[in-house]
Order: structure tokens, then C-alpha cells, then sequence
């Protein structure tokens, strides 16, 4: 649907539902000892009708509802008192638009039919005139529109026998129209909607916990249709709150208009991916920091026409507004074809404010220096205007961002532009969490945060941590990763430094990856956020907080908070990074981020982590047999297995002592499969270019030192053939 079309839907919904509230107040206004608040919603509601009307070139609609405000004007100003004759003409009024209406919904034009007689009616009233005569009121007259005396006349002709055939010529050939199909609920009815199936979800989570230390086969084939059932009903509420990001991009015109007459500049606005839904309380979230950035780059920006005419530039500068979704996030990325950020400049400003030190200045690269402007009370320009320059902005936009689990980066090239990229989560209501304790305590971590789990056992816990500058060091794959533990900065205590298995979860905060050291890790589920209460707004290691499914209570980390309240980022963990092995940024297009494992005859292979929903330990005794082939309950589902090792044409995989599978769940194009591998190795993500060692054989590469197959898994399953039955189609939540 273009965006016209969009247009021309919501205002026939709009116009069809003021048109159906003027008749219940035009009813009421002939009992209505004080008519004038009454009077002046009906002069809104067609005013309304009218302006848009002509907007969209539909005339016969305006000349109506223009002659129906003329006679409403009147009123509204007491020139005249409602009455029986005014009234009736008002009806027929809104009967033809709404007529007209219908035509424009069915044909896309208003017909052709002629309403002479209503205008000349309504301009007389107007003036005064009464028109009622002895034979009847021709305004009750005009009040029957053609469709509802052709209806009334071709069922009043022949009252059949049987009072039951009557509904057939009611009811055959009646397509709905988009008032039927529309309906306009509340926002705070959605909220509580919302809130109630976030409840639905808590107790879902209770009653599948409890039934998995069950063996009542009845109960878990109900608590599945439960889990199925609440999963749909919640995305189906979710859509509800969806609002596409054009809500709030249909503003941005008027303010570039406005902002660019008062710069002097001269400015063309594009915006792209106007349709791309979020959730109504991101989408409130992100208002105001995307007006902020709109503002800067036309302010700081967007060069004035003479100077972008004296660089080669055409007059008018471009500012873009780019929205998609990703990664099942929202990407949004404003950028301009202006002066873009001098590096050089803004090291002088930074030192110039004291903000960094000119020892450090030259130590930093282009890209930190143009993301000082994030900084609290950082500003380039050279003067304060009321548009900006007052060094306030940047820094809220980034926490607003990051304080609803999005991030924010800024890239520039100088002369050329800059471009602010964020990306947001779809929703905050109702996410996907990761569970861990710490000190007997169970916490939340947001999944937006996660980029991968680390365990180190036996020596790898003692010889893998380094302490540099009084900060603990996490090598790897090469890299220093600065740690952080948890029960530490909870106020458990000191650390013990010999544990013999060590848990991270290597999180991402404001550009920068650390591990939180945890004391386990439980599994992923869809958590519902509670807010915290106002006691505890300034614990800033707490995002909220989530009921558990044994009912008891268990707080959200806030991964943003955490990095600020451990230093992550601080100048003494900066000076250890930078002693030791600075962290790897991939910045190859191809650079990939792959899955490394060992099958169980000892076959070193990779898989692309795009293609992994999950990685499972599932034992041997859960395995079930679907014809010839192995299968498992997993999730509500059935997953088909391959043993990786006996598909490709080794050894015949052997159980483990313990009877555990390491499984990796493939999922792509709505298949799910689950390849049974010997050992998970690791996650990387490196730029590799394979080869063929000889024809018809997998593709190799070396990747961290060792020479790596790939595996296809589309040829795999292709020669394999599974029984279409088995293959599972489910979603992982």
C-alpha cells in the first residue's frame, strides 16, 4: 500500500466514525438545553472532514461539508437555534458524505452523482430561510439516502412466509467496509492488556516448571498447549502495540523546514522505511533523542549553499532518515551529506575543555575523538545559538538510547558527512533473558547485551585470567577482555581466586566488550519486566525486576549500569588494554562469525553462527524413534537428529558415559534440525577464505591456527532426505 493509499484509508476510517458521533449528538441536540459544546464538536468533526477532503482532491465532499459548516457556523455563534428543519438537513448531510464515502472506499472516486438540492438547502438555512411546506419536510426527504430507500423498498415489496428469510438479502454481497474492520481501542486498555498477558506468561513459566518434575503425560501435553496457546496470544497483543516509526517521523518536515529557514540553509529531507513497527512505549522513548540528532545535523552539519557551492556540493544539503529492522532489532540511521567532524578539531576542544588529557589526545584514534561528543558538556561549536551549541543533548541521546537497551554509534568522514547509526529493541515488555546466580541469587541479563558464554575449567581457570594495573584480564582468542564479577560488585566480597570452573558471559556496553564473572548459568526465557520501585531508581546495576516461575523474585541487570559502576571503561582499565593486547574490532566486510566444534570421530569443523538457534545437551534417554529416524521433544516440538559423525561418513557416534548429547539446533528456512557433534569448541569471528582440498569433499580454512572444515549443512540435509514429517518448523523463543 503506497503512502497515499495510507493516507486516504485513515481518513475514510476517521471521517466515517465523526460522521457516526454527528448523529448520535445531532439526535441528542433536540433535548439539549444548552446545545453550544455540542454544536462545536459537530464544527470540529466537519471542519476536519472538509480540510482533509480538499487536501486529498475530493471536491464533492469538501462542497458539502464546507456548506454543512457555513450552516453550523451560524450556529455555534447563535445566529440561529437548532431545530427540527436544521436538524434533518444535517442528517441528510451526513448521510451524503458518507455515501460519497463508500464510493471513494469501493471505486476510489466520489461518482457522480449531484446534491444541488442538499447545498441550496443547507445555503438557505444558513441564511435564514425556512423551507418546511405542507407537503412534508423535503430535508426528511434528503435524510433518506438512495442505498437505504432502495433497501426498504425492495424488502417492504414482498414480506416472505418464513421471518427467516429475511436475514438472506441482509446478509448476502455485504463485503465490510474499513469502519468494520478498523476499531480504535484505548492506550491505556492496551496497557493493561499487555499487563495482564505478562501475567499469562509469569504463570505459564510456574506451570511449565512444575510440570517438567512431572511424569503425568496428561499434564504436559496440556501445559504444551498452554505454552503454544500463551506464546501466540502474546505476539498477537504485541502487534497491537505496534506503531510504525512514521508516527513520529511526520513531524520531522515541518522542523527541517523551519530549521533550515532559520539556519539560513537550504535542506532536502528523505526518509526511508517510514512502515517499520516498534513498540509504542520505544517508540515514545526514541521521540526526542531523534529530534535532538535531526536538529545537529542541520544545524552543525549541513553546510550554508554558498560554502556547499564553493566545494564542488550542490545548494541543497540532504539529510536522510533510513529505518529496517535486523538481527530483530530496529536499525535507524540519520545521515547527511554536510561538513561531517574534524577529528583534529575536536581533539583541540577536548583538550581545550579540560575534557581529556594532550597526553591522551595523541594516543586516541579518529573514531574515539568523534565520540567524545557523547560526553556530558561537550560541544564544537563556537557559539551558542537556540538551535544548539550549549553542550546538552548528546549525552541524554545516548543514555535515553542505551537507557531502553539500544546503542549508538556515530561514524564520520570530513567534508563529506556524518551518520548516527542506533539500534533499539522491538519491545521492552516482555524479552528474552538469560539467567544466572551470584552469591545464591538468581539475576536476568537482557539478550540484546549478550555476544557469547565463556567456561573455563581446571588450568584454563588459573592460567587464563591475568591481572594488569589491578585489573583482572580475560585472555581471549588473543584479546584481553576486562572481567568483572558479579557477587564482587554486589557486595558479596573478594573473589577467591582459585576456583576450579569459571563462568563469563561476555557482554557489550557503549562499544566495549567485558565478561561478568557469574557463579552459573541456568538457561534463556522470556522474562516479564516489572519496574523497580522508586527506592531503588538509583541502583544502577538494576534495570527491573521479573517473577520467576517458582514465584519468587529475581533483578534485571542493567548492563549499561554495570560497566559504569564496575569502570569498565575508565582510564586505568583503558592503560591495562593497552599494556596488553588491544581488543580486536572486525572490521572486514567478509570477517564472519562462526562456530567452531569437534564430531565425535575428531573432525574439527565450523558452521556459521547465523545458522545456530540454540546449543542443547539433551540426554540419550529423551531420543525417540520416528520410523528410521532419531527424534526428540524439544520445546513443544519434534526435533529430528543426525549424528554428524555417521552422515558424513565416519565412525558411528558413541553415547557418552553420562548419556549427554552435545547438540547444535540448526535452524534455516523454517527448518530445525538437531546435528549431534562430540564437543563444542568455541565462537569466533574472523575473516577466512576457504578452499577445496579435492573435489566433492567440504571446503577448508584455517581459523585460529587450525586448519577448519565448513559444513553445508543444505547439501547434508539434501542427501540425508529426512521425512518431511519430522522436520521441525517451530520458532525458538
Amino acid at each position: 500500500m503506497s503512502e497515499t493509499e495510507e493516507v486516504i484509508k485513515e481518513f475514510l476510517v476517521e471521517s466515517c466514525e465523526g460522521l457516526d458521533r454527528i448523529d448520535a449528538d445531532l439526535i441528542a441536540l433536540e433535548d439539549d438545553t444548552a446545545p453550544g459544546p455540542r454544536i462545536a464538536n459537530i464544527f470540529r468533526t466537519i471542519h476536519t472532514i472538509k480540510g482533509t477532503s480538499g487536501f486529498l482532491a475530493f471536491p464533492g465532499v469538501e462542497a458539502i461539508a464546507h456548506a454543512g459548516e457555513n450552516l453550523l457556523s451560524r450556529l455555534r455563534d447563535g445566529a440561529l437555534l437548532p431545530n427540527p428543519e436544521i436538524i434533518a438537513a444535517l442528517l441528510a448531510m451526513a448521510d451524503v458524505l458518507r455515501g460519497l464515502l463508500s464510493n471513494i472506499e469501493t471505486s476510489g472516486h466520489e461518482g457522480n452523482a449531484e446534491h444541488e438540492a442538499l447545498l441550496a438547502l443547507l445555503s438557505r438555512l444558513a441564511n435564514g430561510e425556512a423551507t418546511a411546506s405542507a407537503a412534508g419536510d423535503p430535508a426528511e426527504n434528503l435524510a433518506q439516502p438512495a442505498e437505504r430507500r432502495a433497501d426498504f423498498i425492495e424488502l417492504s415489496a414482498g414480506v416472505p412466509e418464513d421471518p427467516e428469510t429475511v436475514k438472506e438479502p441482509l446478509e448476502e454481497g455485504r463485503s465490510p467496509t474499513l469502519t468494520d474492520a478498523t476499531i480504535r481501542v484505548q492506550v491505556g486498555l492496551l496497557d493493561k492488556l499487555m499487563n495482564l498477558v505478562g501475567e499469562l506468561v509469569l504463570a505459564r513459566n510456574q506451570i511449565l516448571q512444575f510440570a517438567a518434575a512431572n511424569d503425568d503425560a496428561t499434564l504436559l501435553g496440556a501445559t504444551q498447549r498452554l505454552n503454544l496457546l500463551t506464546t501466540e496470544l502474546q505476539e498477537g497483543i504485541m502487534k497491537t502495540r505496534m506503531q510504525p516509526i512514521g508516527s513520529i517521523w511526520n513531524k520531522f518536515p515541518r522542523v527541517v523546514r523551519e530549521l533550515a529557514r532559520a539556519c539560513k540553509k537550504e535542506v532536502i529531507l528523505e526518509m526511508v522505511g517510514k512502515d517499520t513497527d516498534l513498540d509504542r512505549s520505544i517508540i515514545e522513548a526514541i521521540k526526542d533523542p531523534l529530534t535532538h540528532i535531526v536538529r545537529n545535523s542541520i544545524d552543525h552539519g549541513i553546510e550554508k549553499p554558498a560554502h556547499r557551492v564553493e566545494v564542488g556540493k550542490r545548494r541543497e544539503g540532504t539529510l536522510r532518515l533510513h529505518a529496517f529492522h535486523e538481527g530483530g532489532k530496529v536499525n535507524i540511521e540519520i545521515s547527511d551529506d554536510g561538513g561531517g567532524i574534524d577529528p583534529v578539531r575536536v581533539r583541540a576542544k577536548a583538550i581545550e575543555r579540560g575534557v581529556i588529557t594532550a597526553e591522551r589526545a595523541v594516543r586516541m584514534s579518529d573514531r574515539e575523538l568523534i565520540n567524545l561528543i557523547f560526553l556530558p558538556g561537550f560541544s564544537t561549536a563556537e557559539a551558542v545559538s537556540n538551535v544548539s551549541g550549549r553542550g546538552v543533548g548528546m549525552d541524554v541521546v545516548r543514555t535515553n538510547i542505551e537507557r531502553i537497551g539500544g546503542t549508538v554509534d556515530l561514524q564520520s568522514v570530513p567534508g563529506a558527512g556524518a551518520t548516527v547509526r542506533i539500534k533499539i529493541p522491538l519491545t521492552l515488555a516482555i524479552i528474552p533473558a538469560l539467567i544466572v546466580t551470584a552469591a545464591g541469587e538468581r539475576y536476568a541479563i537482557p539478550q540484546v547485551s549478550l555476544v557469547e558464554l565463556v567456561r573455563l575449567d581446571g588450568s584454563e581457570s588459573r592460567g587464563g585470567i591475568e591481572t594488569i594495573h589491578g585489573t583482572s584480564l580475560l585472555r581471549l582468542r588473543g584479546n584481553l577482555l576486562p572481567l568483572v564479577y558479579l557477587g564482587e560488585l554486589l557486595g558479596d566480597g573478594p573473589h577467591s581466586g582459585d576456583q576450579t570452573e569459571i563462568n563469563v558471559v561476555v557482554l557489550q556496553s557503549d562499544e566495549r566488550r567485558f565478561g561478568l564473572v557469574v557463579d552459573g548459568i541456568i538457561d534463556t526465557e522470556e522474562i516479564v519486566v516489572k519496574p523497580l520501585g522508586k527506592e531503588l531508581k538509583r541502583v544502577t546495576a538494576f534495570a527491573g525486576a521479573t517473577i520467576m516461575g517458582d514465584g519468587r523474585v529475581a533483578l534485571i541487570l542493567d548492563v549499561l549500569g554495570i560497566a559504569q559502576s564496575a569502570n569498565v571503561i575508565s582510564e586505568s582499565r583503558d592503560r591495562a588494554l593497552k599494556t596488553g593486547t588491544q581488543i580486536a574490532q572486525a572490521t572486514e566486510d567478509h570477517a564472519e562469525a562462526l562456530l567452531l566444534f569437534r564430531t565425535t570421530d575428531g573432525r574439527r569443523m565450523a558452521i556459521p553462527l547465523g545458522m545456530v538457534a540454540r546449543l542443547e545437551e539433551i540426554s540419550s534417554e529423551a531420543i525417540e524413534r520416528a520410523g528410521t529416524e532419531e527424534v526428540v521433544q524439544y520445546r513443544g516440538d519434534i526435533l529430528p537428529l543426525v549424528r554428524l559423525s555417521s552422515a558424513l561418513g565416519g565412525a558411528a557416534d558413541q553415547d557418552t558415559k553420562n548419556g549427554a548429547l552435545q547438540v547444535i539446533v540448526y535452524s534455516q528456512g523454517g527448518q530445525r534440525i538437531g546435528l549431534v557433534v562430540g564437543e563444542i569448541l568455541d565462537i569466533g569471528e574472523e575473516a577466512v577464505r576457504t578452499r577445496e582440498v579435492r573435489r566433492g569433499a567440504a571446503p577448508v580454512a584455517i581459523v585460529q591456527g587450525r586448519v577448519t572444515e565448513f559444513l553445508d549443512v543444505g547439501t547434508l540435509l539434501a542427501s540425508l532426505k529426512l521425512n518431511s514429517v519430522t522436520m521441525s518448523t517451530g520458532e525458538i523463543n
